[in-house]
Formats: C-alpha cells, sequence, structure tokens
C-alpha cells in the first residue's frame, strides 16, 4: 500500500470491507522555533527548541527523551516541505540538511507517516467544502481541501511584490520587518488574493502568527492551535481493507 504526499493512502479497494483500526498516534509538528509533539493520550503539546541547526537525528533524540514513558503504536511527522511516499522531497528551508536521505524507519521506534505541516493543520481544522489554509509562522504554509482530499502547496517562495516573496512578506522576517500594522494589511491582501486564485469556499488561517489578526472577513477562519495535532491524528483514521478488527481489551471490574 503506497501513501501520496499528503499523507493518504492509495491503492485501497472498495470492494472489500474496510475495519477502522484506532490506534494512539504520536503526533509531531516540525516547526522552524520549535517542535510540538502531542499524542492521543497526552493532547496537550510539549515544545522542544528548534532552529536552523536542527538535523533529523537530533529532532528524534529529543523527541524520544521528552516523551519517555508515552505509549503509541504509530507517529506522524508534520514536516515543513514538501513530502511523498512517506519522506521528504525537499530539504527545510529553516532547519539544517540531511532530511531527504535520512533513515527514518532504522531510526523511529514505531510505524510512521511523514505530511506537510500546512497539510497536516488544514486537515485538522477542515470544515467541509474547499478550503485553502495559509500559516503564517516562521515561514508560511499552505494546503487545499477539496472535498475532503487534501493536497499540499508551496506558494511560500512564488513572487508576491517589490521582489519579495509571499513568505518575505507575511512570514516572521516580514512581520519583523514592516511591523504588526502592515503585516496585517500584507496577509488580509494575500488571503484575497489566494482565495480567488484558488476558488475557495473560505480560508483556514493558522501558523503561530496568526494570533496577531485582530479582524477578519466573514470567509477567514482563525485556526486552532489544536489544529495540528488533530491532523496528526486523523491521517490514521483511514479504514485499512481486509483486516480483521483488532481484538478488545476487557474491562476489569472491581
Amino acid at each position: 500500500m503506497d501513501s501520496g504526499s499528503n499523507g493518504t493512502l492509495r491503492g485501497i479497494n472498495r470492494e472489500k470491507p474496510c475495519i477502522l483500526i484506532v490506534m494512539k498516534v504520536m503526533v509531531i509538528d516540525i516547526g522552524g522555533t520549535n517542535i510540538k509533539v502531542a499524542s492521543t493520550e497526552n493532547p496537550v503539546p510539549i515544545k522542544i527548541p528548534s532552529g536552523p541547526d536542527l538535523t533529523p537525528q537530533k529532532m528524534i533524540d529529543d523527541v524520544l527523551n521528552a516523551t519517555r514513558g508515552w505509549e503509541y503504536d504509530c507517529i506522524t511527522l508534520g514536516y515543513p516541505g514538501p513530502v511523498n511516499h512517506d519522506a521528504p522531497l525537499l530539504e527545510p528551508h529553516n532547519l539544517a540538511c540531511g532530511w531527504v536521505d535520512f533513515p527514518y524507519a532504522k531510526a523511529l521506534p514505531k510505524p510512521y507517516r511523514f505530511i506537510n505541516d500546512a497539510a497536516m493543520q488544514a486537515l485538522g481544522g477542515y470544515k467541509g467544502g474547499r478550503m485553502l489554509f495559509l500559516g503564517t509562522g516562521t515561514g508560511l504554509g499552505s494546503a487545499l481541501i477539496i472535498d475532503g482530499i487534501t493536497i499540499s502547496l508551496e506558494l511560500a517562495h512564488l513572487p508576491y511584490k517589490k521582489g519579495y516573496t509571499y513568505e518575505e512578506y507575511i512570514g516572521l522576517a516580514g512581520l519583523e520587518r514592516r511591523g504588526k500594522k502592515k503585516w496585517r494589511k500584507s496577509v488580509l491582501d494575500i488571503v484575497a488574493l489566494l482565495k480567488a486564485a484558488m476558488v475557495c469556499d473560505y480560508v483556514l488561517l493558522g501558523g503561530g502568527n496568526a494570533k496577531l489578526m485582530k479582524e477578519l472577513p466573514a470567509h477567514v477562519i482563525l485556526g486552532a492551535n489544536s489544529n495540528a495535532i488533530a491532523g496528526g491524528i486523523k491521517l490514521w483514521e483511514t479504514p485499512i481493507p481486509g483486516q480483521a478488527a483488532p481484538a478488545k481489551t476487557p474491562k476489569k471490574h472491581r
């Protein structure tokens, strides 16, 4: 069975009965400033410092050390870049190199899936229809969901204006360079421009700096901090055809 760039499974035989297997998931949201880690049983994320020197091995070591004693069956990794076949396609812009060819299967203790971090946040906040997600954090993440199908986008480094990209205007660098007032104006302008281009019903605005917005149009929803974790868990809520349901553990009666 194969997985695409949005982390969803391909090749499911719709003619066979599907059994929904509920799994305990650990979610690792890899950001340019922090790694956020939570799980089905530990829903409040812990933060681990990230940054331009973060390698995949250091990320895994730090996460495993911070989550000793956690119980989980599988792992979702939200990656700040394009992914395909459960591995990064390109090196990240805001982290160290070495992510594309790293042997994740040997280094991780459980089955894992990669998903673009913006697509993961989008999946967690999706309300139906055709939705564009824009994540304003260290960089600018983007994803599109159309009737439940998640599509990772790479809009951050497209040219916007005055020789700058979308990310350079409404990512962290743009916020620090231009100040909150001008930054907010640019966010609304870019949201309107990309909503029209993607022919969307609404826009989910997330990321660490989205909370700095004051007034939003009716077609823009402010994302919740929990969306990334919810999306990472949803990624494993995929019916697996032809498998028997796991045996239920009987409850102990006192």
